[in-house]
């Protein structure tokens, strides 16, 4: 089985505060993926809490300015840099410019879960508690 996926056919998925996922490749529409993509879109000044997964990340920013926090470090990150994050690191992104900011992720797992590093709290990503967009 293969997949075409049009972000404009897929249901987003609001974290909150300006902050939207767009899933693509991932347990919900694919019975083999090895895989988990999708991409999120931040509004100006908004992020995510420190996080960390079970399964390896990258991520490769398509738009605007970001801020990436990875393992205590902060780097700034425009279009067409990328990341690549351990299983258990802790990291986030935030939007550091005027503009949106939108970042392809890909994780390197098909059961893939997030553990917010200031309350130790795992859940299943995407899921229903897989909220928490923040304004910065």
């Amino acid at each position: 089985m293969s997949l075409l996926i049009n972000p404009d056919r897929v249901t987003p998925f609001d974290r909150g505060n300006g902050v939207v996922t767009i899933p693509y490749v991932g347990r919900w529409n694919a019975d083999d993926n090895l895989i988990t993509t999708g991409q999120t879109i931040f509004a100006p000044g908004t992020g995510l809490p420190v996080h960390s997964h079970n399964v390896e990340e990258s991520v490769l920013i398509l738009e605007g300015e970001a801020i990436a926090e990875i393992d205590g470090e902060r780097f700034d990150l425009v279009a067409g840099e990328a990341t690549w994050v351990p299983a258990g690191i802790p990291h986030r992104f935030l939007n550091r410019g005027e503009g949106p900011l939108r970042i392809y992720w890909v994780y390197g797992g098909r059961d893939v879960t997030r553990t917010i590093t200031a309350t130790g709290e795992t859940f299943e990503h995407l899921s229903e508690s897989d909220r928490g967009g923040l304004t910065t």
